[in-house]
C-alpha cells in the first residue's frame, strides 16, 4: 500500500466549488435515489426474498455443491453480466472469464452464476454505415439488458464484463439502477501494439486524397487492429477503462493489462474474490449506488480532462450521473477544464498508444499526481474501501497466480507520454464549452494547435457526412469554410459518429485552408487536429438554432473566447425559419425501425441523450421527506463503508 501523506492536501478551490454546486443542484434527485436504494435493500437484496419455487428454478441446473451453497442462503451469490462476443476484438477475451470467476468465487465460499449477456456493437465496424445509427442508443439498450439479467433477484453482488464505447456506460447505468448491489468491473485489456498511430493517420489521409487504394488501406488497418483486445488509441473504449480505474470500480492497475496473460487472469480472479468480500449482507457490504456519488463523478470528470479522454463522455458521464440521481452539465466540464492540467499525450492527442502510457506509469501515477495536487477527492468509497489513494498502485504477478500491488512509480517512465503535476503538457484539460446564437457545443482542443483554435469563415451546409465527402472528392472544398453538418443529433438519426470527416478536414487544413466543423453529431475520441464544435445542443431536429443557418453565412468559432456565433444581424436571424429535411431514409433498415422509441424520447446531448429520467420520490409526498429519510435511515454501524485494503 502507498504511504498516506502526513497532511492530506486541501482540495483545489475550483474542484470544491464545482462539487458543491453539483451537490446542491442534485439534492432532491440524489436523495430520491438513495431512498430507493435503501428501500430495495430492505425488501431483500438476495435469495431470501424468493419463494422456494423461485429459488428452485434459479439453481436447477447447478452442480450439487453450488446448489447446496445456494440452498443454505448464507454465502454470496455473484452475478456475471457480460458483453462477450467474438467479433469484437476487445470483448473476445471475455469468453474465458466466467470459468475463471466461478472457480475463484467458489474457492472464496460463494457461487457465481452467469446472469445474462448484453449486446455489444463495435463503432469501428459500423463507422459510416447505417448500423452506426443504433450505436448511441445501444447504451440504454445495454442498461435495460443489465436490468433483465439482474431482475431474478438471485444475487448479492455483480461482476460486469465490458470494455468499449457505449458498453461500459450502459453496464454502469444498469448497475446503478440496482444500486443496492455491490459492483465490480472487469476489463479485458488492450491488444498489443501494432502499426504506429502516426503512420496509420498518414495512410488514412493519403487514401482520402486518392493517393492510395483500398488494398493498401486495408493492409494498414489490419496491421493496426490485429489481435485480441481493445484498440490501442485513446478513444472512448480506453477512456472507459481509465474512468473505471479512477472511480474505484476496478482493482488498481487493472485497466491496461493485455488479454490472455497470467496477470490478466490473476486480476480477474482477484476481482471475483473481492466481489464475495463486499457482497451483502456481510460486514464489508459496498453498494455501487453509494460508491458513485457527487465526489466520485467529479473525480471522473477530472480524470477525463487530465488524460485528454473521449468527448463522448461529455454525454456518457452525464447519463451515468443521472442514473445515480446526480445532475451535471457542460458548464461543470468547462470550469474543471480550466483548472485541471493535461498529464498525458496519447493518440489522438499525441503519438503514443495506451500500452506506452501504461508502461510509463499508467492510471496509478495519474491518480496519485492529481490527489497530491488536491484535484481529486480522496474521501470517496471504492471497491477497496474509503480512500481513492488505495488505487495509486500497479499490479504485478507473484508466482503463477497471485497478484501483488506496489505503489505507482515515483516518476514517469517517459515524459513524452506521461508527466507529473509539476510539468504538465498544458495547464488546462483541453476541453472547451462554446456557445452563442447557434447553441452550445463542446470542443476538444488538446490536439488542435493554438493557431487553429479560432476560425471565422463562410458556412457550408451538409445534411450528412456522405454529402460532405462527395463535395470533398469533387474538389469543391479547397477554400476557407466552416462545415456545418446538420441533422446528426439523437432525435434525427441516433447521433452517429462522423469519423469519415477527420482525414478530409485534416488534409484541407494541412493544405493551408482555414477549416472547422460544427455539428449536432458526434466525433468521439478519434477527433484530432481540426477544430470541431460537436454535440451542438439543442439539435436541429429539436428546433435548435443551427437550423437557421444559411450557406454563406459568416460563422465565428473560437475556443479561447468560447464563441459559437453566426455573424448575422439579430433582426434577420429572428425572422428566419427552421430548415427541414426528409429523414425517412434513416428510419428503416438495419434494425433502425426498432429504435424509433429512443429517437422519440431521447433527451438533449447535454442532458446525456438518455431515454430515462432522473429519480423521483417514491410517492407524491413532500420532497423534503425524501431528504429526511436519507438522514434518518443511514447505513448501520455493521455496514460501515470503511474497508481494509484487498
Amino acid at each position: 500500500m502507498p504511504v498516506l501523506p502526513a497532511i492530506p492536501p486541501a482540495i483545489h478551490h475550483i474542484v470544491a466549488a464545482v462539487t458543491a454546486r453539483i451537490t446542491a443542484r442534485s439534492a432532491v434527485t440524489r436523495a430520491a435515489y438513495l431512498s430507493h436504494l435503501t428501500a430495495a435493500r430492505a425488501q431483500g437484496v438476495h435469495r431470501t426474498a424468493l419463494s422456494c419455487t423461485n429459488l428452485a428454478h434459479g439453481f436447477a441446473a447447478f452442480p450439487a455443491a453450488d446448489k447446496l451453497v445456494l440452498k443454505q442462503q448464507r454465502q454470496p451469490s455473484v452475478a456475471i453480466v457480460s458483453a462477450y462476443n467474438d467479433m469484437l476484438s476487445a470483448h473476445q477475451p471475455l469468453e474465458r472469464f466466467p470459468a475463471i470467476i466461478k472457480q475463484a468465487v467458489r474457492a472464496a465460499g460463494g457461487v457465481a452464476q452467469f446472469a445474462g449477456g448484453v449486446p455489444a456493437m463495435c463503432d469501428g465496424v459500423t463507422q459510416g454505415q447505417p448500423g452506426m445509427e443504433l450505436s448511441l442508443f445501444s447504451r440504454d439498450t445495454i442498461a435495460m439488458a443489465t436490468a433483465v439479467a439482474l431482475s431474478h433477484n438471485m444475487f448479492d453482488a455483480a461482476l460486469y464484463l465490458g470494455v468499449c464505447d457505449k458498453i461500459v456506460p450502459g453496464l454502469l447505468i444498469g448497475a446503478l439502477h440496482f444500486g443496492h448491489l455491490p459492483a465490480l468491473f472487469i476489463p479485458a485489456g488492450p491488444m498489443i501494439s501494432g502499426m504506429s498511430n502516426p503512420e496509420k493517420a498518414r495512410i488514412r489521409q493519403l487514401y482520402a486524397q486518392g493517393k492510395l487504394g483500398r488494398d493498401e488501406l486495408l493492409e494498414a488497418e489490419s496491421a493496426s487492429y490485429h489481435d485480441a483486445g481493445t484498440c490501442t488509441f485513446y478513444g472512448t473504449a480506453n477512456s472507459n477503462q481509465m474512468l473505471m480505474d479512477i472511480m474505484g470500480l476496478h482493482l488498481p492497475g487493472a485497466a491496461f493489462v493485455t488479454p490472455n496473460t497470467p496477470l490478466r487472469d490473476a486480476l480477474t480472479a482477484a476481482a471475483a474474490r473481492r466481489a464475495v468480500e463486499i457482497a451483502g449482507p456481510g460486514p464489508a457490504y459496498t453498494p455501487v449506488g453509494q460508491v458513485v456519488d457527487e465526489k466520485n463523478i467529479v473525480n471522473a470528470m477530472v480524470g477525463l480532462l487530465a488524460t485528454g479522454g473521449s468527448t463522448n463522455h461529455t454525454i456518457h458521464l452525464v447519463a451515468i450521473a443521472k442514473a445515480a440521481g446526480i445532475v451535471i452539465d457542460w458548464n461543470d466540464f468547462n470550469e474543471l477544464s480550466g483548472a485541471v492540467p493535461m498529464l498525458t499525450r496519447i493518440y489522438p492527442n499525441g503519438e503514443a498508444d495506451i500500452n506506452h502510457f501504461h508502461a510509463a506509469g499508467g492510471t496509478g501515477f495519474v491518480i496519485r499526481e492529481l490527489l497530491d495536487a488536491g484535484l481529486l477527492h480522496d474521501d470517496v468509497t471504492t471497491i477497496l474501501g474509503h480512500s481513492l489513494r488505495a488505487h495509486c498502485q500497479e499490479a504485478f504477478l507473484q508466482g503463477d497466480q497471485t497478484v501483488v500491488w506496489q505503489p505507482a512509480a515515483a516518476g514517469s517512465g517517459d515524459d513524452a507520454v506521461l508527466r507529473g503535476i509539476a510539468n504538465p503538457f498544458s495547464t488546462d484539460g483541453g476541453l472547451k464549452l462554446v456557445s452563442g446564437n447557434l447553441g452550445r457545443a463542446v470542443m476538444k482542443v488538446s490536439a488542435v494547435k493554438p493557431q487553429h483554435r479560432s476560425v471565422q469563415a463562410p458556412a457550408l451546409l451538409f445534411d450528412s457526412q456522405e454529402a460532405f465527402m462527395h463535395a470533398y472528392t469533387a474538389g469543391e472544398l479547397e477554400r476557407d469554410f466552416i462545415a456545418v453538418v446538420r441533422f446528426q443529433g439523437p432525435r434525427a438519426n441516433g447521433m452517429p459518429e462522423l469519423h469519415a470527416l477527420t482525414p478530409a478536414l485534416a488534409n484541407l487544413q494541412d493544405a493551408g485552408w482555414h477549416v472547422a466543423l460544427v455539428t449536432d453529431g458526434r466525433m468521439s475520441g478519434a477527433s484530432g487536429k481540426v477544430p470541431a464544435a460537436i454535440h451542438v445542443s439543442p439539435e436541429v431536429s429539436a428546433g435548435g438554432p443551427l437550423g437557421k443557418l444559411r450557406a454563406g453565412d459568416l460563422v465565428r468559432l473560437d475556443a479561447e473566447s468560447g464563441t459559437l456565433q453566426a455573424l448575422v444581424p439579430d433582426h434577420e436571424w429572428a425572422a428566419r425559419k427552421q430548415a427541414t429535411v426528409d429523414l425517412a431514409a434513416n428510419r428503416i433498415g438495419m434494425g433502425r425501425e426498432l429504435f424509433q422509441m429512443f429517437r422519440d424520447a431521447v433527451s438533449a446531448a447535454e442532458q446525456g441523450a438518455t431515454s430515462f429520467g432522473l429519480p423521483s420520490p417514491a410517492s407524491s409526498g413532500d420532497v423534503d421527506h425524501v431528504a429526511e429519510v436519507r438522514e434518518a435511515e443511514p447505513f448501520s454501524d455493521e455496514d460501515d463503508l470503511i474497508r481494509k485494503p484487498i
